[in-house]
């Protein structure tokens, strides 16, 4: 796609749940106001913690047995089913409504992504492929994990899911993120078995999950850094997912 602006990346470390989630709505504010560039951000998660689609109950959440009803909690933007991220590597990507991969659609990006996870995978012998098929889930009804969903888009492995993704849109901005399940420490949440050790896993995704990604989409992936008003802006929406309103609206 010549002439099309780079996309930024930004590394992030590991942070607590609201943290996460406030950057990346930030992010989506910020780029779908062309006050930001285009971001993939790649994190991780200082604690385990469930992350619940915008949908679900909360109650459901609170039934679970321990130890998963005992972990921190946040409420994500996108929809889908929970996610407990632990040994993962987590990415978002957010685009303006009007930027060049969204011509055919937003769906399109989970093509490219998950094509970008496959490929980066493959040399580690991890032979990973889309998973062709959607179940009957709904955003309210179906299994609470989402990884014991299944989308077409999906990352499967060996009959397992390895990674997904869920988007919100608005009419200015597109926010996709996902999770790719590197580890299973928790029997509850069913997930693909990665035959290398996580904390490897996780540093070279960091490093070939970027350039993957602009190989398959077709365009410069830079590292970046955060602008001065980025940070700030995320800061102020941490109370909103830290607390109880947003938590535990539904």
């Amino acid at each position: 796609m010549s002439g099309t602006p780079a996309i930024r990346l930004l590394q992030d470390p590991p942070l607590d749940g609201p943290t996460n989630m406030a950057r990346d709505e930030a992010l989506m504010t910020r780029v779908g106001a062309f006050q930001s560039p285009p971001t993939l951000r790649l994190y991780e998660w200082s604690r385990p913690t469930v992350s619940l689609g915008y949908f679900q109950r909360f109650a459901d959440f609170a039934a679970l047995p321990p130890p998963l009803s005992t972990l921190a909690v946040v409420r994500r933007l996108t929809g889908g089913g929970a996610i407990l991220h632990d040994l993962e590597l987590t990415y978002s990507l957010t685009l303006p409504s009007n930027h060049p991969l969204l011509a055919d659609g937003p769906n399109r990006l989970y093509e490219l992504v998950h094509d970008a996870v496959i490929s980066s995978l493959a040399p580690r012998r991890v032979q990973a492929d889309r998973g062709g098929r959607t179940d009957d889930s709904t955003p309210t009804r179906g299994p609470f994990f989402c990884f014991a969903r299944r989308h077409r888009f999906d990352v499967i492995l060996d009959g397992a899911k390895l990674a997904g993704s869920a988007q919100r849109r608005t009419q200015a901005a597109v926010l996709q993120h996902g999770s790719i399940i590197l580890g299973n420490r928790f029997s509850q949440q069913p997930t693909a078995i990665v035959d290398i050790p996580a904390a490897d896993g996780i540093s070279f995704l960091r490093d070939d999950l970027p350039a993957e990604f602009a190989r398959t989409a077709g365009l410069a992936v830079s590292p970046g850094d955060w602008l001065p008003a980025e940070p700030a802006d995320a800061e102020v929406l941490v109370a909103k997912y830290a607390g109880d309103v947003w938590t535990r609206r539904a």
